[in-house]
């Protein structure tokens, strides 16, 4: 059975070789037809010349130019090769009809042999020069063709932003046919948004040759497309600007798509950070407790010292202010709790890297407490201000010190260290690591750790590092375990700085 099989299917290969051939000489065949039938076409036509010039007893120079025709309109229709052939055909019937044999003219006549040297030669510079065009035409009409098919919106419009070009892909994006948008200046007749001034697009434009962006423009219906532009300006020989020829992607629905990708990661960057405040519900309330039961205790001595025969008033002040300070220590926290688990769409602005970081650490002190480990902070006094989202980022740096001291809880034979670091980097970029002494990452989940769902945790959901790395890409920069030089794990992340 297989040996049938497999000599079926050597059969169907060999039968699909020989087709191959046979289309290919098949096309030969053709090719070869129909210059044969150029040539004799051409032939015939110089034939019909040679006999009435004859008649007529035109001149060499008269019969010269008719043959020119002849070669011309073979060259039109006809290949390089057959316009070749026909101008030998009647460079040939020129020098035996209509000018002394070439032998005797050789010995006698000069200028009869120049003559027909210039005949002939500007028969073939002819020849050479229309099957060019013919060439360049052809591929000027190939190009409009795929102008035409093309599912892109492109047009051209001069130096005045007035549409001289108008493709179907643009008839069937915006509405407008042809004739009604030729004429017509493009920015008025889409009512084009620009992501920047008018002014300085085109001064990129005549500066560097192009542009590219993302431009929102109104079809005839009156529906907003946003589309992915880009404009190459075109030049004359002399290198003057004369036309922009602008082609324009849809990108609708992918700006949608993203918008919803960007809104759905959003909503679970929010359901995490919800989960962590309750994974850390014990060192919260230990962090509100303490300024509260100060505020119970100090108000207590107040009312003592103030119940007196001769009331202590320096006390009770005393006692009055630590009930502020307590208070304002209670809010902070709650603050920073309400800031981390509040819902609110992406709002990226210039802050202090730093700030927000001693914040995280200020909400994670209760948790740093409770689990015996030593945090450490180096943070760089000349950081330079990033653009982010506060709370995003702030989410990142949590995220990471919880995983930290998550995994040095089972260590008992060294010190449980977290050291947060700030730095600049190379390259207009802040840097920020944090590092523990725990049991370090499994070799074996290399970028696996980053990935969603993945987890080394008995109850964790893996979606910690997925979201921190989203968070940190979509801020511009990068999040990357390293390899430490002693136990434990780090982590590092960047993102770009301002000036």
């Amino acid at each position: 059975m297989g040996a049938c099989v497999t000599g079926l299917s050597w059969r169907r290969d060999w039968n699909r070789r020989i087709e191959r051939v046979l289309a290919g000489k098949r096309d030969r065949t053709s090719g070869l037809r129909q210059l044969a039938a150029q040539c004799l076409l051409g032939s015939i036509g110089v034939a019909v010349l040679t006999f009435v010039g004859f008649r007529l007893h035109l001149s060499p120079i008269t019969a010269a130019l008719s043959y020119l025709i002849v070669i011309v309109l073979t060259a039109l229709t006809g290949s390089l090769v057959s316009s070749i052939f026909v101008a030998v055909v009647a460079t040939l019937c020129l020098d035996y009809f209509f000018t002394p044999p070439l032998f005797h003219i050789l010995l006698t006549d000069t200028q009869n042999v120049v003559e027909l040297i210039a005949v002939s030669t500007t028969a073939f510079v002819i020849t050479r020069l229309v099957t060019s065009l013919r060439r360049s035409a052809a591929g000027l009409r190939e190009q409009a063709d795929l102008l035409e098919v093309t599912h892109d919106a492109i047009f051209v419009r001069d130096m005045n932003d007035v549409i001289t070009y108008w493709n179907r892909g643009a008839e069937v994006r915006y509405g407008w046919k042809r004739e009604d948008a030729v004429g017509k200046v493009s920015h008025h007749l889409l009512r084009t948004i620009f992501p920047a001034p008018f002014e300085d697009i085109v001064a990129t434009v005549l500066r560097a040759g192009s542009w590219e962006g993302e431009l929102v423009h109104t079809g005839r219906d009156g529906t907003q497309v946003t589309v992915a532009s880009r404009w190459s300006l075109q030049r004359d020989e002399q290198g003057r600007p004369f036309a922009t020829l602008e082609n324009n992607n849809d990108i609708t629905e992918r700006k949608r798509a993203e918008e919803a990708l960007r809104k759905a990661q959003a909503e679970l960057a929010h359901a995490s950070r919800v989960m962590t405040m309750g994974e850390m519900t014990t060192s919260i309330a230990h962090e509100v407790n303490q300024p509260l039961s100060g505020i119970v205790t100090n108000a207590s001595a107040c009312l003592r010292w103030l119940a007196g025969d001769a009331p202590n008033l320096e006390e009770a002040r005393e006692a009055a202010r630590r009930i502020i300070r307590d208070g304002n220590r209670a809010s902070e926290v709650i603050g920073r709790i309400r800031a981390l688990a509040k819902k609110a769409g992406t709002e990226k602005e210039r802050m202090d890297l730093n700030a927000a970081i001693q914040d995280v650490v200020a909400l994670t002190q209760g948790e740093v407490r409770r689990n015996g480990v030593l945090l450490r902070t180096e943070l760089a006094g000349d950081l330079p201000p990033v653009l982010g989202d506060r709370v995003q980022l702030q989410q990142v740096v949590l995220n990471l010190v919880l995983n930290g001291i998550e995994a040095m809880s089972t260590v008992g034979d060294r010190p449980r260290e977290l050291v947060i670091q700030t730095q600049r980097g190379d390259v207009d970029q802040a840097s920020v690591t944090v590092q523990d002494s725990g049991v370090g990452l499994d070799p074996k989940g290399g970028e696996k750790i980053f990935d969603a769902f993945y987890t080394t945790k008995g109850a964790g959901m893996g979606m910690g590092l997925s979201i921190s790395r989203s968070i940190v890409e979509d801020h511009g920069g990068r999040l990357w375990a390293l390899p430490s030089d002693g136990p434990g794990a780090t982590f590092q992340f960047t993102v770009p700085t301002l000036p």
